[in-house]
């Protein structure tokens, strides 16, 4: 053990089951105090209970780790709030968030309602936020910490989860925007985005070919609370971790520009643009056409 987190102070939402409290448990194994936040809600958002972040923080303190519990609604701005005052109030400091907790509301687009897309969103997209809020103006006033948000492959878009991967490239902009404005101040921001066994991933209805625990996530995102991650200045990442594999995800980036002579025009558009700029392939598109083609063949789908 080379306690890579000695002496910091995290704070992980989520942190009552899953990759939440694989985190939990490696960044006090590392030698962090850690503030243990879950609602204790079902992934599909029921009545909350602190039950399971207690039984987190004795795991910690049965290993000879610090810990303390909140039990708070990251959805709400008072809740990222106080996640942060605690750690303050306890431990005097915040070296780092970790942003975990999601819920899922599963629903084809034309037949999404309201109560199922509102929630979604709350949770991942605007929990990440109240938190990084609150927690952002302690890392400017120390000029040091480390900002870290859970995105999703599907942020590239999901067939029948519209809401859900709408809040995951919420994140990713918000980490960039994070990473952007922070940085003057000696703050990083960074994206992780998982293939781990956990209670959503079981909901998944195919072979995922690239899987992994949530120990292997929890061993990224400790290296990225670390002094190692900070001395590379490693910020405004998206990072997946699938197993043994690590992947770096490409920044937002023009792929090809064409000018018109004088004002543009629908019908000069037409000529110009599938011929001189075109288009970025899709590969979620090209995955589903061969997933239907799989399931046509009887074939369990993989991805």
């Amino acid at each position: 053990m080379d306690n890579f987190l000695d002496g910091k102070v995290v704070a992980v939402t989520g942190a009552g089951r899953g990759i939440g409290r694989a985190v939990a448990l490696a960044c006090a194994a590392e030698g962090a105090q850690v503030v243990v936040n879950d609602y204790g809600v079902s992934i599909e958002g029921g009545e909350p209970s602190s039950e399971i972040a207690e039984a987190v923080v004795k795991e910690i303190a049965a290993a000879g780790g610090e810990a303390v519990a909140v039990a708070d609604d990251v959805s709400a701005m008072a809740g990222g709030q106080r996640i942060v005052d605690t750690a303050l109030e306890r431990y005097g400091r915040l070296d780092g968030v970790v942003c975990v907790a999601g819920i899922l509301r599963e629903r084809m687009l034309f037949n999404m309602s309201e109560e199922e897309w509102d929630p979604v969103v709350a949770t991942h997209l605007k929990g990440t936020f109240t938190v990084f809020r609150a927690a952002s103006a302690v890392m400017r006033r120390q000029r040091s910490g480390t900002l870290i948000g859970f995105t999703s492959g599907n942020h590239q878009g999901s067939v029948a989860q519209a809401n859900y991967a709408s809040a995951k490239g919420g994140i990713i902009s918000l980490v960039r925007s994070a990473a952007l404005g922070l940085h003057k101040y000696g703050v990083t921001a960074n994206c992780v985005a998982p293939v781990a066994r956990t209670r959503m991933s079981a909901n998944v209805p195919m072979e995922l070919k690239e899987i992994g625990e949530p120990e292997d996530v929890a061993a990224l995102v400790v290296y990225l609370l670390s002094e190692r991650a900070q001395a590379e200045r490693i910020t405004g990442q998206v990072y997946t971790i699938a197993g043994p594999k690590i992947a770096v995800w490409a920044q937002p980036r023009e792929l090809r520009a064409g000018y018109a002579e004088g004002a543009w025009t629908p019908e000069k558009i037409a000529d110009f643009l599938p011929g001189t700029v075109g288009t970025d392939p899709m590969p979620m598109l090209a995955q589903l056409e061969a997933m239907a083609r799989a399931a046509a063949d009887g074939q369990r789908p993989n991805a």
